[in-house]
């Protein structure tokens, strides 16, 4: 197993977070490709420092979570939430690929938008099992190896709309011209009409919100790399109708403006209102 992805894009300040925790990522193995992402493993020994809170703009993904008293599935979190992180301990979670938790389920996932369920709630008593299982190992092949052999118990069969699902949303990622949801529309051949729907059912959240939170990962990234950042040639390149609009709706979802969050990342320190929820969404 090989780290698939180096990108930071989701977590806010980086280079601060680098300092408090360490993060591994997996690839799944090959029979599970087609619905998992990645694994990704976090672990923290901040025994005898001051607690660390890690900001995080989360992806459209769904997680699988294995966290000490809080092991759960994570639907899509459609706002910046701030994990707590202190003492010691380790997260073990599965990222599926957007739309691919829908076939074990058979529920729209918009049901599951800004909610987790535990798993034993999901899976009954081999749910409950898990977490215990997973974490009384150190060993991350061992770990993934029990995730992976549970998922693999009640692996669905292939839908075809899930690979649909991952072209469409990797679209609109990889094309930074798409800033409206009928400039995705023409891309891939589906109505608007068609892709609301899709989206509903197998992502939980709209075409517009996953276009827009990919260009505001763009604009943190820039931001946080330290370097000078034309904000209202940004703004243009992102699809906004001027400066004033980029600033306001960075705001609200990062929590400060594109210069305030630059600068934070400069400074190289943290800061929130804390939230005790898992690092779910970005890894």
């Amino acid at each position: 197993m090989s780290a698939p992805s180096t990108s930071q894009r989701g977590i806010l300040n980086p280079h601060e977070g680098k300092k408090h925790f360490h993060l591994a990522r997996h690839a799944p193995a090959e029979d599970l490709a087609f619905f998992i992402e990645r694994h990704w493993i976090i672990r923290w020994d901040l025994r005898g420092q001051n607690p660390f809170q890690q900001e995080v703009l989360p992806h459209p993904c769904v997680n699988l979570v294995v966290e000490a008293g809080r092991s759960a599935v994570h639907g899509v979190d459609t706002r910046r939430f701030v994990a707590h992180l202190e003492g010691k301990g380790q997260v073990v979670g599965t990222k599926f690929r957007p739309g691919a938790f829908f076939p074990f389920v058979r529920v729209p996932m918009s049901g599951l938008t800004d909610r987790s369920l535990p798993l034993q709630e999901l899976f009954g008593p081999a749910g409950a099992a898990l977490e215990p299982a997973v974490l009384a190992s150190d060993d991350e092949r061992e770990q993934i190896a029990l995730v992976e052999t549970f998922l693999r118990q009640r692996l669905p069969e292939r839908d075809d709309t899930v690979a649909t699902v991952v072209h469409i949303i990797q679209r609109a990622l990889e094309c930074p011209e798409v800033n409206r949801v009928e400039d995705l529309s023409i891309r891939v051949g589906h109505s608007v009409r068609t892709l609301q729907r899709l989206f509903r059912q197998y992502v939980g959240v709209s075409p517009k919100w996953v276009i827009r939170r990919f260009r505001l990962h763009e604009a943190a990234d820039r931001a946080s790399s330290g370097g000078q950042v034309d904000w209202a040639a940004l703004a243009q390149e992102l699809g906004y109708f001027d400066q004033a609009h980029f600033i306001r709706d960075f705001k609200s979802q990062v929590g400060r403006s594109p210069a305030e969050y630059a600068a934070l990342c400069t400074s190289r320190t943290g800061g929130g209102q804390a939230m005790t929820r898992p690092l779910t969404g970005p890894l």
